[in-house]
């Protein structure tokens, strides 16, 4: 962890786009609500294949128009380089200066993944069609990637990435800080040079906390998920125990040298406000 703690610490939070005018509504009120806590960035999320394309790039530049910075996640899935040019020059022209580059969701009944097919590729083409123009942001899995052939293979596609020149990475979420630390190890051990920020899901109901993990390969460790399971739908007790795990674990990152956090939102400011304040940032 010790190259981890000469990076300057960033705070970003994460949005998905919003499908209906009352969501972006309540959306532009969740951004002005956190945009108080003075984040580096506001990130915006990329349907599978590029379902939302326009609806982020919609998002993104309502964000910015509201006077924020914003990043959009650019998918490489069901992409062409052409359609990822002209999107990339929209956002130049917009102001732009932070992308989050993936490989992205292949949506349901999608076979072929399009002109791009890992991350690393899409990393290169963005450098070499607009240089510096853009801090690139890529994925980074502690508890490895749900499709990896094994964690080594994982370790090596992000050394791929960084190597293709991202200049720095956001994790999946984890509740288990140690992975990080040890997936952190391990990157230097490699020789990866770049902050690599804790994502940060915060609880507040169950159910769907369960899904999301099952899908993404994110582990809820047995004890809060036992405890979590038992409180059924007292949704109370759930915010409250989630609420006293994530500070506990974002305190914990952050004075053992993590260089910020990046919040996975679901377009709610309350759980992550709260937690902001109980660390006292």
């Amino acid at each position: 962890m010790l190259s981890q703690k000469k990076f300057p610490r960033i705070f970003s939070f994460e949005f998905f786009p919003p499908n209906t005018p009352e969501g972006t509504e309540k959306l532009r009120a969740t951004t002005r609500q956190l945009a108080q806590l003075k984040p580096e960035f506001f990130s915006v999320t990329f349907g599978a294949g590029g379902s939302t394309r326009d609806r982020t790039l919609g998002t993104v530049l309502d964000i910015r128009a509201q006077g924020y910075a914003a990043a959009p996640h650019i998918s490489c899935v069901a992409s062409t380089k052409e359609s990822i040019r002209d999107m990339l020059q929209r956002y130049k022209d917009s102001g732009i200066k932070h992308l989050v580059a993936l490989r992205g969701d292949l949506p349901s009944g999608l076979a072929a993944a399009g002109e791009f097919r890992y991350a690393n590729e899409l990393v290169e083409f963005i450098r070499k069609e607009f240089g510096n123009q853009f801090v690139i942001e890529v994925a980074a899995y502690p508890e490895y990637h749900p499709q990896a052939k094994s964690a080594q293979d994982d370790l090596l596609n992000f050394k791929r990435k960084i190597e293709a020149g991202a200049d720095s990475a956001i994790t999946q979420y984890f509740y288990n800080a140690d992975s990080y630390y040890h997936f952190v190890d391990e990157c230097e051990a490699m020789g990866v040079d770049i902050p690599i920020v804790p994502g940060i899901m915060p609880i507040g109901r169950f159910a769907q906390l369960a899904r999301f993990s099952d899908a993404c390969g994110a582990e809820i460790p047995r004890w809060i998920r036992k405890k979590l399971e038992g409180y059924g739908d007292d949704t109370a007790s759930i915010r409250a125990l989630g609420l006293d795990v994530v500070t506990a674990l974002c305190d914990n990152l952050l004075r053992n040298g993590a260089p910020g956090l990046h919040f996975y939102t679901l377009n709610q400011a309350g759980l992550t406000t709260t937690i902001w304040q109980r660390l006292g940032l």
